[in-house]
């Protein structure tokens, strides 16, 4: 088998994801690592057993890497992104996929026009539950859909000696957690119910107005704690939490909640979707169960299994009845349908994986989401 190979830019917590989940599919090779200088690129690939490491520019010039995973700060994503195209590589971008919307279209277009295979990752697309709910949709067995409630919830930014890139508004945008977790939620709400959110009326809280930022550099998630004078007290700009009203394309509601200062919560995105004939309702922290409710009788969990799940699922579950798939599962499968296409040389009529237009879309949302919220006032999409 000729495998093709990949080069991913950025070692950070989402970058070595990405290599992982590359590694679990058969006719990839993770051929270089990229980083900010050569040294660290060097490092880290060491560290992750891969072959090359080297600077970003030397990546785009080599000849064999077909395919490049931008995992940096998302104040990179639309430089590296239009860089890699143009050196005629297929690109698969973290989200969002810009800053701002200028940049996000120059980026669907120049896509469009090259041809080349382009895909954001809204990996939590491909938890099966999530598909199942769509298929389900699809077929007419959720019926209209009357309301959505939905959360995302995680503690990780709790503390005020909690800190990372995403914070600094020059690095990662004037949005933080709508940005960061909220785009993925507004993804699957559209993506499940077909619906568009046409306007919404958002509100924002920061409830660290200051924060502790390390003086030294220690890694996302990693637990480390310092001392007293290892810390720079910072002003802090950004939400850890938003409320946001939802208005639909068919004339009904929703409401979302996005928390990352929620004591407890790891990382857990819940929807609740009722419709005319039942309601879904999926907890990424249960990803395995989808529960299904109804007035005349008694409710239902669907537990993922092969033989159970709707046949058009079948593509994204690896594993029999009772085997768990999670999040690391999410970007293979993602990743699958986009080295298939890959594979093919050119980005599909249809693709079924999230593209830059899907980026475009979420930064959309996002942009209004922050409108609103900066104007107290309800925005139209």
């Amino acid at each position: 088998m000729q495998k093709i190979k990949v080069g991913v830019v950025g070692t950070g917590f989402i970058g070595p994801a990405h290599i992982e989940a590359l590694r679990r599919l058969p006719n990839v090779e993770v051929a270089a690592l990229a980083e900010i200088t050569k040294e660290l690129a060097e490092e880290k690939a060491a560290q992750l057993g891969i072959a090359v490491g080297c600077t970003f520019d030397e990546m785009l010039k080599m000849d064999d890497i077909k395919c490049v995973h931008i995992c940096t700060p998302n104040f990179l994503h639309y430089s590296q992104s239009k860089a890699a195209l143009e050196a005629g590589k297929h690109v698969v971008c973290e989200k969002p996929l810009s800053k701002d919307l200028p940049e996000a279209k120059e980026l669907v277009e120049i896509a469009a026009k090259s041809g080349l295979v382009n895909a954001v990752h809204f990996n939590l697309r491909y938890y099966p539950m999530v598909r199942q709910m769509k298929v389900m949709r699809e077929k007419g067995e959720l019926g209209d859909v009357f309301s959505i409630i939905g959360s995302y919830l995680q503690d990780w930014l709790y503390f005020d000696t909690d800190y990372n890139w995403r914070l600094e508004p020059d690095k990662s945008g004037d949005s933080r957690a709508i940005a960061d977790i909220g785009s993925h939620l507004m993804d699957i709400i559209e993506y499940v119910t077909g619906l568009k959110t046409v306007e919404l009326l958002a509100d924002f809280s920061t409830v660290h107005k200051t924060r502790k930022k390390p003086l030294k550099r220690i890694e996302t998630y990693s637990g480390v704690e310092l001392g007293p004078d290892d810390y720079a007290e910072v002003e802090i700009n950004t939400e850890d939490h938003a409320n946001v009203l939802l208005r639909f394309d068919n004339g009904n509601k929703g409401s979302v909640t996005v928390s990352q200062v929620s004591a407890g919560r790891k990382n857990q995105l819940k929807v609740e979707i009722s419709g005319s004939k039942r309601t879904f309702a999926f907890n990424s922290e249960r990803p395995n169960e989808l529960w299904l409710g109804h007035r005349e009788k008694a409710n239902e969990v669907l537990m993922k299994d092969p033989s159970l799940v709707d046949p058009a699922v079948g593509s994204v579950v690896s594993f029999p009845g009772g085997h768990n798939e999670g999040f690391p599962d999410t970007s293979k499968q993602l990743f699958k349908e986009v080295y298939a296409a890959v594979e093919a040389g050119k980005q599909p009529e249809n693709p079924t994986f999230p593209t830059f237009a899907d980026g475009y879309r979420e930064l959309l949302v996002c942009e209004r989401i922050l409108e609103s919220h900066k104007a107290q006032k309800w925005v139209r999409v």
